[in-house]
């Protein structure tokens, strides 16, 4: 698991890995009152913890950059809407899943490659370390798109269980069978490859 963890997480995310979110709520009635400094702190606590879920549905990093950003404006303009719950990434996380699924069907509706064709054509060019695009693929290609989610959130943001259960609205049991069966499923197809 070790070896997986230090594979999939990208050069200099390691250091990022140990931080813990600790989102304020308070920033979201300060993005609503126009305060640059919280929407600055806000991207700067989240923007890879976001990217990684994004990445995780989108399947595209150009495509997850762009509904990052889409993300980052709806929060900006939203932000009077959010209601204190306890839970502020899980309301990011919303916005977010939203807008790829809006990405998602966008481009089957208009693109002539079938989205299919896109998930199978992932050469992950701004990742430099050959193991790592290794992984990556076959995390895209084999985990479905929960053991997807919850192995990228964990590995790549640092999320714990706990954290992405409360963020995925879904009980702890549920991240950690789909967290261990992901891993299992990865495990076997890269030592079937010869990776490990």
């Amino acid at each position: 698991m070790i070896l997986f963890l230090s594979m999939v997480v990208p050069q200099g995310l390691e250091s990022e890995q140990q931080k813990k979110l600790n989102i304020d709520e308070a920033l979201f009635i300060r993005i609503a009152e126009d305060d640059v400094a919280a929407f600055e702190e806000l991207y700067r606590l989240t923007e890879r913890t976001l990217y990684a879920f994004v990445l995780s549905i989108i399947k595209n990093h150009d495509d997850a950059l762009d509904v990052v950003q889409d993300t980052y404006l709806k929060i900006r303009s939203a932000a009077h809407l959010y209601k204190p719950m306890g839970k502020p990434m899980a309301w990011v996380f919303t916005i977010a899943r939203n807008l790829s699924i809006s990405k998602i069907r966008f481009k089957k509706k208009n693109d002539s490659v079938p989205v299919e064709d896109l998930e199978n054509d992932l050469s992950f060019s701004y990742v430099t370390d050959s193991g790592d695009k290794l992984v990556l693929q076959a995390a895209f290609k084999i985990l479905n798109d929960q053991e997807r989610e919850i192995i990228l959130l964990h590995a790549i943001s640092g999320f714990s269980h706990r954290e992405i259960a409360e963020s995925l609205d879904v009980p702890i049991s549920t991240v950690l069978s789909k967290y261990h069966r992901g891993l299992k499923k990865l495990k076997k197809y890269l030592t079937e490859k010869e990776v490990l």
